[in-house]
């Protein structure tokens, strides 16, 4: 009903997780169960990818040097300077903390689960996904508080968390490393079976909504800023979103990547993780002063995905256009 209607079934679910986390958000030990919860369900999600992918995708993901220095341009360097640009105009109407915010924003990491699974979803080059998007978070580690010293002022020192480091390797890299050894027993099962896997891309992403608004909704953010700096946030991140699809999709085409690279670089190009914004935020800045700073994150966040949802359904409903560039020796 929802195709003929043509109604994004995925949409809703996030629609669905939005609504839910803002009358029931979850709280005390229930917030508690809700993050490990995320967590199995990101490792699921990477040994599902390493079950399926053949160690040959997955080892020309890893040498694509041309794809991955792309997409960490578009997050390290485009990104921050459309932070700067924004100066002259955004502290004047939305203050000081939120424009810091939406500054900080522009210096945080890609995001990696969504990355990756909205690349699935897509039918996108997910092995260049996977390398990128853990590739962007690890450097994203010392990359983002250099950049925040540079052109942000904190208060306090900066440290940089070994835990990060280890949160990539057993979230993801070991879990998509057991897959890869499970491929023999299951990864033709899997081929022949796509809908678990699509499952898990697309309830993870739920899930993790539901918990980065509820964590929101704890820390009472909405009640410290005025309701129409909100649609200032929201409009905001429409519009750059929208702005980052096209653009990337643009020059993954004038440096002639294919469709499954252009894909790619649409998906890991333009996010910006909340996961490791948040505890970023909470080192580099005063508690004073985080709540807002990461308003801007959090609503950039939620619309990044809702975007990102509808543009992958739309791309995984598309046939494979014959204008496509031939991709360039890897």
């Amino acid at each position: 009903m929802l195709a003929r209607l043509h109604i994004d079934g995925f949409i809703l679910a996030i629609l669905a997780a939005v609504a839910i986390a803002s009358i029931l958000p979850a709280g005390g030990g229930f917030a508690d169960v809700m993050s490990w919860v995320v967590v199995a369900a990101i490792a699921l999600l990477f040994f599902l990818y390493g079950a399926r992918m053949h160690p040959r995708e997955a080892l020309a993901g890893l040498t694509h040097w041309r794809l991955h220095l792309t997409i960490l341009a578009f997050t390290f360097v485009l990104f921050p300077l459309i932070g700067l640009a924004l100066r002259p105009i955004a502290p004047h109407v939305l203050g000081d903390d939120l424009y810091t915010g939406v500054l900080f924003l522009c210096l945080v990491p890609s995001t990696v689960q969504s990355s990756i699974a909205f690349t699935s979803i897509a039918r996108g080059n997910v092995a260049g996904a996977i390398v990128s998007a853990s590739a962007s978070n690890l450097l994203g580690v010392v990359l983002t508080p250099l950049l925040v010293v540079a052109l942000i002022s904190t208060t306090g020192g900066v440290s940089i968390s070994p835990g990060s480091f280890l949160t990539i390797v057993l979230e993801i890299l070991v879990p998509f490393i057991v897959g890869q050894l499970a491929r023999p027993v299951i990864g033709s099962w899997l081929t022949a079976h796509a809908k678990p896997t699509k499952l898990v891309d697309r309830g993870s992403i739920v899930l993790v909504v539901y918990v980065a608004f509820s964590e929101g909704m704890q820390q009472h953010i909405w009640s410290t800023v005025q309701w129409w700096q909100v649609l200032v946030l929201i409009a905001g991140s429409v519009a750059l979103v929208g702005v980052l699809l096209w653009l990337t999709s643009r020059v993954a085409r004038l440096l002639r990547f294919d469709r499954a690279d252009e894909i790619a670089i649409q998906f890991c190009g333009t996010k910006k993780s909340l996961a490791t914004g948040l505890p970023m935020a909470a080192v580099l800045f005063s508690d004073s002063q985080v709540g807002l700073i990461v308003l801007p994150l959090l609503v950039f966040h939620q619309v990044q995905l809702m975007m990102c949802a509808w543009w992958a359904g739309r791309l995984s409903r598309d046939p494979e256009r014959d204008d496509e560039p031939a991709s360039t020796a890897l």
